[in-house]
Formats: structure tokens, sequence, C-alpha cells
């Protein structure tokens, strides 16, 4: 199997038109493109994508805009006058999959929702991705990440602090949307594949993070207690499951849950009097937490890498992204690459997670400039230069 991102087929033969932008949607879309799907991204002319101007910039374009949009197709079109409205029908014929992150009841609006679509194509997989859902009180509320993850009591429960910590990943917008979305999407495209009707699905990044919570929900329906910061076995409570600070002022997670790895790391740390009994035990937890903060302030981030190293304690040192990006286990997995860009920039991007036949496609194609596939597209579909041109004069595309 040759290493390129051709080679990367599972998907080949699938078609989505991609009508979302920013995180959710572009992230899901990438993953499908990844993996062989043929997306088109389908932007409003003139401004695209809201990722595409958001800094820092790299050849006039975000590098955050090029990090979850690589191989795919860029089309310019407005869907708001019946004009844009007749081209997209034409082009759905040809498609697959339509997904889109507009609040509820926009594409209806612009008359291609999801009932209209279908009396065009009956086999239509018709993805929505929004905050809250397209029913319920919330369905039009706006929000971002950091809404959700509060509205879902996700923040409630991430420090050991006065005021909970910001996340540094979008993870209502990846987990509870982007990814939630790729297998709703790979698991209506096999039902039609085996002569199914299409579906329509639909994406809540709400319900996503909500879904995620299941040993939360346990504590809570079996205690009666609302999880806070230092209140569950895996945000604080426990000493054998916590952070602490090194000699040089560099952070270690521990996670030695299972009596095995706490067994291990007393005996790096000299102290297996700390083994004795439930190393779990409510009444033992303000004690352990004392003694392992003075144990970790008595030694620099390095020095406890090469005593731990081999030891099976699961404890590690909180990497910094340089750090990560220069890891041995990340470069031999391919988890980065350098893409050359159009205008011979280099920019670091981060790599697809799966593994296909023990290899990873480096040869991603870039993000595309906006609209830089129109044309193609649009000649493919029969229309004229002539036609082309007249739809570009009148801001159709």
């Amino acid at each position: 199997m040759s290493n390129d991102s051709h080679a990367y087929d599972l998907l080949k033969g699938l078609k989505v038109l991609d009508l979302t932008r920013l995180l959710p949607g572009p992230f899901c879309s990438m993953v499908l493109a990844d993996y062989g799907a043929d997306v088109l991204k389908i932007e409003a002319p003139g401004e695209g994508d809201y990722l595409r101007g958001w800094e820092p910039l790299v050849g006039g374009v975000s590098a955050f805009f090029l990090a979850v949009n690589r191989n795919k197709r860029s089309l310019t079109l407005n869907l708001k006058p019946s004009a844009g409205q007749e081209l997209f029908k034409k082009l759905l014929l040809e498609y697959d999959v339509v997904l889109e992150s507009f609040r509820p009841g926009v594409m209806e609006r612009l008359g291609c929702g999801y009932q209209e679509l279908l009396s065009l194509k009956p086999n239509l997989i018709y993805c929505s991705i929004s905050g809250y859902g397209q029913q319920g009180p919330q369905a039009l509320k706006a929000g971002h990440d950091l809404n959700y993850m509060a509205e879902t009591g996700v923040l409630n429960t991430t420090a050991s602090r006065e005021i909970p910590a910001l996340s540094g990943i979008q993870v209502a917008d990846v987990a509870g949307g982007a990814l939630y979305a790729v297998s709703a999407i790979l698991a209506a495209y096999i039902k039609v594949l085996k002569g199914g009707k299409g579906s329509f699905l639909d994406i809540s990044m709400t319900d996503g993070l909500v879904s995620m919570l299941p040993l939360l929900s346990a504590y809570h329906y079996t205690s009666g207690l609302d999880p806070k910061p230092d209140t569950t076995i895996f945000n604080g409570q426990l000493a054998c499951y916590n952070i602490y600070r090194s000699q040089d002022n560099r952070e270690i997670a521990l996670g030695a849950l299972e009596k095995k790895f706490w067994d291990n790391f007393c005996q790096v740390i000299g102290r297996n009097d700390l083994a004795q009994g439930n190393h779990q035990a409510i009444e033992r937890q303000d004690l352990l937490k004392s003694e392992l903060t003075l144990i970790f302030a008595a030694h620099t981030a390095s020095a406890w890498e090469d005593m731990l190293r081999g030891r099976d304690t699961c404890c590690e040192v909180i990497k910094t992204m340089s750090e990560v990006q220069a890891a041995p286990h990340f470069q031999e997995r391919k988890m980065f690459y350098d893409m050359k860009l159009a205008n011979g920039t280099s920019l670091l991007q981060t790599n697809t997670a799966i593994m296909i036949d023990m290899e990873k496609p480096v040869n991603h194609k870039p993000a595309p400039d906006l609209g830089q596939h129109t044309d193609e597209v649009l000649l493919g579909l029969g229309l004229s230069a002539a036609e082309i041109e007249s739809l570009r004069q009148s801001d159709i595309v």
C-alpha cells in the first residue's frame, strides 16, 4: 500500500456537500475526506468560511482554517437568491451527503431544507450539526464550545479551583459534534449501500457531551450529590489520580488508580508504607495528598521522568505542545507532518488519528483557496464558461 492520501480510499465514492464553517462541521468533513470521500466545501462568495480570517495567518490565510480543511474542494455559492438554490439542488443530485451547521430553520428558509431536498433525492443523507439540536426549548439558542460545556455540567467538574478551568481544546465541537457526526454519516451510508433510504441526522453538541457523562451521571444518581471538583475519583478526590508540581515548577499527572500501579509508584519513591491498605479510602486522601505534594516537589521533572521510565506507574509529566510535536512516539506514528502550501510556505499539520494497514497518509492536499474549484465543479455539471461568468457577475458564485 503506497503511503499517500490516494491510498486512503476506504470512503472513495462517498460525495459530501459541506455547508459548514468554523470547527465542528469542517472537522467532521475533514475526517471523511482523509478516508477518501470527495468533500465539496460550499462557501459564501467574498467572505467564505469565517475561520479563513482568524489569526494567526499563514500566507494571508488562517492557520486554523488550514488545519481543518485539507483534502477538500471549494465552491463559492450564494444560497439566498433562487438561482443559487436551484444550482445547489442540481449539485445535490451528484452527491450523497449534505452537511450543514446553521441554526434550525435556516436551511428551510433558503429553500433547501431536508424535506424539500429529500423529494429530489430519496436516498439523501442530511446531517445537521447544532449546539442544542433541531428541537427542544433551547434549539435556537446561540452558543460556542465553552457555553455547551457549561450547559452540560462539564465545566462544573473540570478543576480544583474556585472558578472552573477553561479547556484547551474544543470538546463539544469535536467530540460532542464532529466525531458523532462522522459515525452517524457512516452508519447512514451503510444503510444506503444496503438499499435503504436516506436519513436525517440531528447532531446536537450538547447531547454529545451529555452522552459522555455516564460515570458522573452514575455518581450523581447513586449519591444524590452534584459532582464538583475534588468530589469524584476522576476530578481530584483521590491522591493517586491527581496533578502535582515538580521542583522546577512542571506539573505531573499521576493516574495510579489500580493497586498494581500504585504499588509500583510507591516502590519508585521508596515509600512502601504508603502502599499498605486501601489507597482509595476517603479518610486517607488528605494525608496522601500532603505527602505526595512534598515528594513530587523534591525532584525536577526530568528527574521524575528518569525515575519513572519503564516502571509502569501511570505517571507522566504534563507535556507542552512543542514537546508533543517533537516526541519520538508521535513522530513514528506520523501524527504531525509538514504541508507545503501553494505559496511555498511550509506549515506543520496534525494528521488523522487512525492507521490503516499500519500506515497513515502524509501527502494530504492543502485546504483550498476560496472558490478554487468553482469553475471545475460547474463545468462538470454541464454549465458553459459563459453561463459561469454570468453567475459570477450576478454574485451567485
